[in-house]
This record gives C-alpha cells, structure tokens and sequence, in this order.
C-alpha cells in the first residue's frame, strides 16, 4: 500500500497531495527500463516500490512524484532528472549521479546518499531525517534541506 506523501509542491508552485490512488502506473524497473529506452521520458507519479534499478542510465527522465520508496538506485545515471516531489524514502542512491537533477521537495528520510554527484542539483525543501545517510561533509542545511 501506498502512504500520502503530504504536502508536494507541483512544478507550478501550488501544493497538492498524492494518496494512493494517486500512483496509477504500477511498473517494474524492466518495463522503465524499456520504455526509457523506446524514447519516454515523462513517467510522473509512477509507483516503483522496491524497484531494482542498480546502475540504470536513466539521464532527463521525469519521475516527479514517483514513488521510489525502498527501490536500489545504486550508481544510476540520474543527471538532469526530475526527482522534485518523490518518495524516495529509505532508497539506496549511493553513487548515483544526480547532477543537476531536482530533488525539490523530495522526500529522502533513511534514503543512502553516500558517495553521490550532485553538482548543481536542486535540493530545496527535500526533507531527511537522522535514518538518512549523506556522504561525508555533505551538508544538508546549505543544501536547503529540512529536518524532519
């Protein structure tokens, strides 16, 4: 089952909330995979619980608001993605490359981030919390990161 994530903020700036009848496109990293290979790139408010994507070059794709909840993002090519708005609660992102990727308001709480690129990327408002795990020196407050 899929949790609310409370409060997102659209692209456009207005707030919303996503609940689970929300995440209408239940999908497996083979069909993203596949799909993103066949030229898609918008796959906003996708559900991708739990999915495998360990290395998957995944460059500009849009995955706002998508559910990423415990899904293994390790050494996955995310520059320039759309993150803005997604769970991404207790997901494993270490050594992916999330350079110039926005992550606005993602949630990131216990999410591993040990060893990312994140060179330009937009972190504003995403929240954390003590279980989320940052790459030495990485700090969240001048990244404009919440506590939660």
């Amino acid at each position: 089952m899929v949790t609310a994530i409370t409060p997102v903020v659209s692209e456009n700036g207005n707030s919303f909330t996503i609940t689970s009848g929300d995440y209408i496109n239940n999908m497996d990293a083979e069909e993203l995979q596949r799909r993103y290979d066949a030229g898609e790139r918008d796959f906003t408010t996708v559900n991708l619980r739990s999915a495998k994507l360990i290395g998957a070059n995944l460059v500009g794709i849009n995955l706002f608001a998508a559910d990423l909840t415990n899904a293994n993002l390790a050494k996955a090519k995310l520059w320039g993605a759309n993150l803005g708005g997604a769970n991404l609660a207790n997901a494993n992102l270490t050594r992916a490359n999330l350079s110039g990727a926005n992550l606005k308001d993602a949630n990131l709480r216990g999410a591993k981030l040990k060893y990312i690129k994140i060179y330009g990327a937009n972190l504003a408002r995403a929240c954390y919390d003590d279980s989320t795990h940052f790459t030495p020196n990485f700090d969240p407050i001048s990244n404009n990161m919440q506590k939660f």
